[in-house]
């Protein structure tokens, strides 16, 4: 891969405010390394990892109805913004969407609600429901503007009907019902085909170990493995869905959970990776999984990313380093924070469970639009590191205070994401086919280097 006569392009983010992910007006230009000295930071295109699925973000039902809010004009704008590759946009390429209602949802629901004592064995009360107001026209539009955007789901829980305690809170699914569940998903994929909104990846549950949101449900690993290898599996798999599934969709400080599942060999063969959280445990836990299963995929589905002080340094080499940075250097294919949008007092919510604090990426108050620390967190690698690039191989002599990550993209360029998590301005040299270029990065500054 030949470097680019036109230099290094360089997008910087600084701690100050001062540069809010923002192109900088001279490119670094390549030179001849020096004789007996090492590059800090060296990029070895020969070294290849996993293929990249996308960046982004989780729409709620709360996000997609504080977006149908907006004047249209004002709406298509920020999508442009937000979804589109070209000049004046991030190219979010990947989102995740909730199964029914989230807690980032006004109101409770799933797609197949009864009154207490009814139960529905065969669906025929099935809905997508309110999501035709809000989500459903949202994707299209994205979809509309970029056709290529990823789309994960994920139940936040079963119709409580199915449920041990017969509430949306808590609980857990009958296994008289995993058949019934089973289809609730099929229903659900074919419902969104008819709308042209195809699902590329789903959970099982998210946050299986989790009861104190509402909605939730907990769902034990040798459970979600009976319910993947006896129900959901077959059950995909008769109604010729090629939908891939993801276990897990829980934090790092349990890969005993995932690694169950696959050990289970009627689980296996129908789970087609692992998805993790980071809200405990250590972000090594992904790579954990890989090396045990490299056959199978790795997964970045969630974390919050807040900031509620507009007076404080921007934290964004903290956010970049453990997340954009981290996740791909342990074997994932995506980064997804949490969520999309919220509005100025971070709703909307459910009661009793749903999140106070879970500030969007943007927040809305109508059509006015403030950009957030989770929005520059994914915009250094969304625009930069479309579907398909691949991770490849770097390495920082200074990766406790200068930690990077590089891809090569399917327009044959380079992409370095670095983040200074130090205290002091670094100077630092980065190697790549026997050249160096030299960049500057103040204390908490990210900068993302494209040649």
């Amino acid at each position: 891969m030949a470097q680019s006569k036109a230099g290094v392009d360089v997008w910087l983010t600084t701690a100050d405010r001062t540069s809010l992910f923002a192109e900088q007006s001279q490119r670094l230009q390549f030179e001849k390394a020096a004789p007996g000295r090492s590059p800090e930071i060296q990029v070895d295109d020969s070294e290849r990892f996993q293929t990249m699925d996308g960046f982004g973000f989780a729409l709620t039902g709360g996000s997609a109805e504080l977006l149908m809010r907006m004047s249209p004009e004002k709406r298509t704008a920020l999508f442009k913004e937000l979804f589109a590759t070209g000049k004046g946009s991030i190219g979010v390429s990947y989102l995740r969407v909730s199964i029914g209602a989230s807690d980032m949802n006004e109101t409770v629901f799933t797609y197949d609600d009864l009154p207490a004592g009814q139960t529905d064995p065969t669906l025929s009360k099935f809905s997508l429901g309110s999501d035709y107001k809000d989500v459903i026209p949202v994707l299209k539009e994205i979809l509309a503007i970029n056709p290529k955007v990823s789309i994960l789901a994920s139940p936040w829980s079963a119709p409580s009907w199915m449920k041990t305690n017969g509430l949306p809170k808590a609980g857990s699914l009958k296994p008289e019902w995993y058949e019934a569940y089973a289809q609730y998903f099929v229903l659900y994929l074919q419902a969104m085909a008819a709308e042209h909104i195809p699902i590329r990846a789903i959970t099982m549950q998210n946050e299986p170990e989790n009861p104190h949101n509402t909605p939730s449900m907990v769902m034990h690993a040798e459970e979600e493995a009976a319910f993947l290898g006896s129900a959901l599996g077959p059950a995909l798999r008769k109604a010729g869905l090629k939908t891939d599934v993801i276990l897990w969709d829980h934090n790092c400080d349990d890969p005993r959970y995932p690694l169950t599942i696959l050990a289970n060999s009627a689980a296996n063969r129908y789970a087609k990776g692992s998805g993790f959280h980071l809200y405990a445990g250590s972000i090594d836990a992904l790579t954990k999984v890989h090396d045990q299963y490299p056959a199978k995929d790795i997964y970045f589905t969630e974390q919050m990313v807040i900031q509620p002080n507009r007076d404080q340094p921007l934290h964004i080499a903290e956010a970049v380093s453990r997340l954009t940075i981290a996740a791909p250097r342990n074997w994932s294919r995506n980064v997804l924070l949490w969520n999309l949008a919220s509005d100025p007092q971070n709703g909307p919510h459910t009661s009793d469970g749903g999140c106070p604090i879970c500030q969007g990426a943007i927040t809305l108050a109508g059509d006015e639009v403030a950009r957030n620390l989770a929005y520059y967190t994914i915009a250094h690698a969304s625009k930069f590191v479309p579907p398909d690039s691949i991770r490849i191989g770097s390495t920082s002599s200074l990766s406790d205070t200068l930690p990077e990550v590089a891809f090569a993209t399917p327009m044959h360029a380079t992409v370095l994401l670095v983040a200074n998590t130090g205290k002091v301005l670094q100077t630092f040299h980065v190697g790549f086919h026997g050249k160096v270029f030299v960049a500057t990065l103040g204390a908490g500054d990210v900068g993302t280097y494209i040649w």
